[in-house]
């Protein structure tokens, strides 16, 4: 036994030491698979982010571009939740937010996306890397909305372009239940280095596509112009490509009214352009209005809710961000331009209004164009109704004067009754033809004679001409007597104001395709005639328009009645004594 014993302990001892440096070879041989999985680990992942960076370089669309960072960023921290927030142009407040990992259904169930409050907005305050282990305790924490799914742990990181601060990229809840750590932070801050730069060749790439739209539209535009496009035909060019561009739902035109202070739109393309054509906007307190008299582009973020457009009818339901660009001429602002993009679109920046009011510039050329050849049209006009005017006076009445007198003294020697009246009815008509015929040059030379035609039947064809593109068609003009003689400045003046106010109102509410005017006077009363083929008066409409012109005929001791027109419409007649000139 004592022998056994003593063989056995030596052999104990020997295998304890030969397991001992088994042990110390299991633990290193783990240890060193562990360093390679690590390395292998960090192989994956510095090939993932690689990839990822190579992935989000080669988007050029913007959307497109920040979709790809979003994904990127969640895949290679291992979130569940990821965003990027775009700064607006304050520089507090986030003007886009692009999710992954919330459903379209939790998206609609939560509301509007968040704007900058709490943990978000404490990045765009302090620019740089934050981890958050538990989101509910730290101090900037504002909680979240109802129906918003839980998130515990946190990692954000700026994105800068150019070195400024574009946006923000918010990663929430690792998978596994861990936390954030100093490697995940250091991947993101490589990711975003590399977003922002495919941010910053996306926007480049963007604004020269931009800009080349712009020169392909001017250039279209300039085209026109040179091969003697109609002024209206320029406008509506113009509107077109402005509206398309710019992603606008709503494209307005509008001019100022001679002698007053007002705009009218001229012209509307788009989302109800039905409702805008036609309206009157005051140029005091509107948007239009100050643009106008500060000949600079004026921007609203709501035009739906916008003081400066929501006092009268509610045309812009629907729209939001707004601009309205001068159309700047070298004699001054000729006009607006207009655009309105859909609720919820983004707000017109600098850099978009910016080619806007160049572009603008070329309706001023397209309506400078259209006035110096109307100029030599009228001057064509006004030469031919000048030799009309004096052959008729030259030749016409003084023949039909001749022949009048010689029957007349013929008549004396006529001995039959019946006879002898004809003669005297002849004589007669032809005294009538005479008035006619001087009243038709009274109207040839009321231009030539008035300077600047400033006489009744002057006005009276300027104003129906300014309201045709409300209309969408030329009212027929008739105007008989002798006008600018017997009709006083006053009368005129008021004729001229109700003609106005009743053409505006068939431009808004009749809905007609055709309308006469009518202007005549014996030399007693003058009477104005506005027919059309309309819907007639509403029921419940309003009458304040009515009303005035009523009270214009009181004011000159007239006459004002509204009937309806045979087949449709209504029809105004509108009558007051001359006056004393």
């Amino acid at each position: 036994m004592t022998d056994a014993g003593r063989d056995t302990a030596p052999e104990r001892g020997e295998d304890a030491r030969v397991r001992l440096p088994q042990l110390r070879l299991d633990e290193l041989l783990e240890e060193l698979q562990a360093r390679i999985d690590a390395a292998r680990g960090t192989r994956d992942r510095v090939r993932s982010l690689l990839e990822a960076v190579l992935s989000v370089g080669r988007e050029l669309d913007l959307e497109q571009a920040l979709r790809s960072i979003v994904e990127a960023a969640a895949a290679l921290v291992d979130a569940q939740y990821a965003a990027l927030g775009v700064i607006g142009p304050d520089g507090k407040r986030l003007s886009a937010f692009h999710t992954v990992g919330v459903s379209d259904e939790e998206i609609a169930r939560i509301g509007h996306y968040p704007e900058g409050h709490g943990i978000l907005g404490e990045l765009i305050r302090h620019p740089r890397p934050l981890r958050v282990p538990k989101l509910s305790e730290h101090p900037a924490s504002y909680g979240f909305p109802p129906h918003h799914p839980p998130m515990n742990t946190f990692l954000g990181v700026p994105i800068r372009v150019r070195d400024q601060v574009f946006g923000n990229l918010y990663l929430t809840e690792k998978r596994g239940g861990t936390q954030f750590d100093e490697e995940d932070e250091s991947v993101l801050s490589t990711l975003a280095v590399a977003a922002g730069v495919a941010i910053d060749n996306a926007r480049l790439y963007e604004e020269s596509r931009l800009r080349e739209r712009w020169l392909q539209a001017n250039a279209e535009i300039t085209h026109g112009l040179m091969s003697g496009s109609e002024r209206g035909e320029a406008l509506l060019r113009v509107a077109e490509r402005a509206r398309e561009i710019t992603g606008a739902a709503l494209a307005v035109v509008a001019v100022p009214m001679e002698g007053t202070d007002s705009l009218a739109v001229e012209l509307a393309l788009g989302q109800d352009a039905e409702t805008h054509r036609g309206l009157v906007v005051p140029g005091e307190g509107s948007l239009l209005g100050r643009a106008f008299a500060s000949a600079a582009p004026v921007t609203s973020t709501d035009v739906a809710h916008d003081e400066r457009v929501s006092a009268g009818p509610q045309t812009f339901t629907g729209l939001g961000p707004a601009v309205a660009v001068p159309i700047d001429g070298e004699d001054g602002v000729r006009g607006i331009l207009l655009l309105v993009r859909a609720a919820g679109g983004h707000a017109f920046t600098d850099k978009e209004i910016e080619p806007l009011r160049g572009f603008a510039a070329q309706a001023a050329v397209a309506m400078e164009l259209a006035e110096r050849r109307q100029d030599a049209e009228q001057i064509a006009v006004l030469e031919d109704r000048d030799r009309i005017a004096r052959d008729l006076h030259d030749l016409a009445i003084q023949r039909l004067f001749a022949t009048g007198m010689t029957l007349q003294s013929a008549g004396r020697f006529i001995e039959h009754k019946g006879a002898s009246e004809r003669v005297l009815r002849a004589v007669g008509d032809l005294d009538e033809t005479i008035k006619i015929i001087r009243t038709t040059i009274f109207g040839l030379r009321s231009h030539a004679a008035g300077g600047a035609g400033t006489g009744l039947r002057a006005r009276v064809v300027r104003i129906v001409g300014e309201a045709a593109p409300l209309l969408g068609f030329a009212p027929s003009v008739r105007m008989e007597g002798l006008i600018d003689t017997h009709v006083s400045k006053e009368a005129a003046d008021h004729l001229v104001a109700v003609l106005s106010e009743a053409l505006t109102n068939v431009a808004r509410h009749a809905r007609a395709s055709h309308a006469q005017v009518a202007v005549e006077t014996d030399g007693r009363e003058v009477r104005l005639t506005v027919a059309d083929d309309g819907v007639g008066l509403p029921p419940g409409g309003r009458r304040s328009g009515l009303r005035n012109m009523a009270e214009r005929a009181a004011q000159l001791g007239g006459s004002f009645e509204v009937t309806d027109t045979p087949g449709g419409g209504t029809t105004l007649v509108w009558r007051v004594p001359v006056g004393e000139r």
